[in-house]
């Protein structure tokens, strides 16, 4: 098994951005300009390594290469993404990667992008990208071309040898657990869990029980031996439920209006192993949002958009509408769900305005509400 940390030092040891590999400060994937920048670098990548994996780090600074991290992302979505808008589209992965400098709510995001014989192409208009495009990398950079693109194996070799000079070790794993749980974790309860001898999945979170049900909250769930985070929210609430084969993650979602909130299943996430060292994730949407009174619901939306405006304004709040603002998310997440088409994209147009408010609640909530319904818009199974 490579272990994904060491994979990305030794990538970032190239120092320039290649045929076989990208950087990026952070993911956008809220607008169409930021999901057609992603598309053109998979499109690229992908075109221009047909004979081996390429892969983007997400989280570094493109100077220095330093290390700054991003949030948690949900990689099952993405897939969805890349079907929805190339033509022949690789097969692509996305792992949260945590590293021991960084906060526990940021990652390094690792995209892999796993090799084919056919030519990807854009089979949809999306940004400034028009149908038909062809996208390759010359260098670092991923352009468009109109030649007939060579089946190329140049790079088989240097990628063959980053990955063999990544594999995980008995150490690596045993410092991956020690880490997660006198380190990162030494303030929450923390268990781990071997699987097939082999497979070591560390967790930690608060429990509390719910009508005789018990829940975790702040919860960190890695798979130690390839140094992937599995699952992360500071504010979203899991069950969790194990046995000699399989562990399962549900995720809930706690939503409702006027401070009257609920516990709705949102997604479970069902990883199997097997004895001959391969491993396998399923994921299944299972969330029915919460129905309200659409008169209810009309009130409540405009009541919100006042409070934008007056944020936009930098006006003063009453408590009341201080503690509003940090459910500005939530509430216009249900009103999207309740049919409220335009809640979503006001919710992405207050981004910056909730992000530099004084309390890092609000931004927090925001994060976590847009992950929600990323997973609500590309709902469906990932297999690997």
């Amino acid at each position: 098994m490579i272990n994904k940390r060491l994979l990305i030092k030794n990538l970032l040891a190239h120092n320039d951005e290649s045929s076989f590999y990208d950087k990026k400060r952070q993911l956008n994937l809220h607008t169409k300009e930021g999901k057609a920048k992603f598309l053109k670098h998979i499109c690229a990548l992908s075109n221009s390594n047909p004979s081996n994996n390429s892969y983007i780090v997400v989280g570094v600074e493109d100077q220095d290469n330093e290390i700054t991290g991003d949030d948690f992302f949900d990689d099952s979505r993405i897939q969805n993404l890349v079907n929805a808008f190339l033509e022949n589209p690789p097969k692509i992965q996305y792992e949260n990667v945590p590293f021991p400098n960084l906060p526990k709510d940021k990652v390094v995001g690792l995209v892999t992008i796993k090799p084919k014989s056919k030519t990807s192409f854009f089979k949809k208009n999306i940004h400034t990208v028009l149908v038909n495009t062809v996208f390759v990398r010359r260098g670092s950079n991923s352009i468009p071309t109109e030649e007939k693109i060579p089946y190329s194996k140049q790079n088989i070799e240097t990628v063959i040898s980053i990955e063999n000079n990544s594999r995980n070790s008995i150490a690596y794993t045993l410092d991956g657990v020690i880490d997660f749980v006198n380190n990162r974790h030494k303030d929450i309860p923390s268990k781990y869990k071997v699987f097939k001898e082999l497979f070591v999945i560390c967790w930690s979170g608060i429990s509390k029980k719910v009508r005789e049900k018990t829940f975790f909250s702040r919860v960190d769930i890695e798979l130690i031996n390839e140094q992937v985070k599995l699952f992360y929210s500071a504010q979203d609430d899991v069950s969790i439920e194990y046995d000699e084969n399989t562990f399962t993650i549900t995720e809930y979602v706690q939503l409702g209006l006027n401070d009257k909130t609920s516990y709705y299943p949102l997604e479970r996430q069902k990883i199997s192993f097997f004895d001959n060292g391969y491993y396998k994730i399923e994921t299944e949407m299972i969330f029915e949002p919460p129905q309200y009174n659409r008169k209810v619901l009309f009130h409540v939306y405009n009541s919100t958009l006042t409070l934008l405006t007056k944020l936009q304004k930098s006006q003063e709040f009453t408590d009341r509408e201080e503690l509003d603002l940090e459910n500005i998310p939530s509430t216009l997440m249900i009103c999207f769900l309740n049919g409220f088409v335009d809640a979503k994209q006001k919710l992405i147009e207050a981004k910056s305005l909730l992000k530099e408010h004084k309390n890092y609640v609000v931004y927090d909530h925001f994060k976590e509400v847009m992950r929600v319904l990323r997973k609500v818009k590309y709902g469906g199974n990932n297999i690997r």
